[in-house]
């Protein structure tokens, strides 16, 4: 199978550091920190992203002065391993807008949920909709108190 990963080096690199640390950064102003001309910074992004290393760009909010004050960690079993119930359950999840993450995830449990929603009130009927989900045998889910380490750079 062949290896289907980009190979980045120093100057890609560097672009991405950038870029980790504020995507809004603009090819201008990341060209003179690099000491490159606008032209082939252009060039080195637009690779990166059809090569599938940049993803997207996005805005990292805070929650709480959005009134989305309750965070919580939700862990799933499915009782039934069929493909169509998986799938279904998936399609929940992607639908239900306070479910930020959901990793497929080894061990006793099968998916881990991360939420974050304005009240115990609205946690609670998030919670109560996905137990009914069709499949799901088992959760467990804690309140996350507050944040220790939230870090999106990738160290290259």
């Amino acid at each position: 199978m062949a290896d289907k990963t980009k190979k980045i080096d120093a100057v890609d690199t560097k672009i991405i550091k950038l870029l980790q640390i504020n995507a809004r950064t603009t090819a201008s102003d990341i060209a003179e920190n690099i000491g490159m001309s606008v032209p082939a910074v252009s060039e080195r992004l637009r690779k990166l992203e059809n090569a599938g290393i940049i993803e997207r760009y996005t805005a990292i909010l805070n929650n709480s002065k959005l009134g989305k004050e309750v965070m919580a960690i939700m862990l799933v079993a499915m009782g039934n391993p069929d493909l169509a119930v998986g799938a279904a359950f998936r399609d929940l999840v992607t639908s239900e807008p306070d479910v930020l993450e959901c990793y497929s995830v080894t061990g006793e449990y099968d998916y881990q949920l991360k939420i974050i929603t304005a009240s115990t009130a609205s946690l609670e009927q998030l919670l109560a909709r996905i137990k009914a989900a069709v499949g799901v045998s088992k959760t467990s889910t804690a309140i996350i108190l507050s944040t220790v380490k939230l870090n999106f750079p990738i160290e290259l």
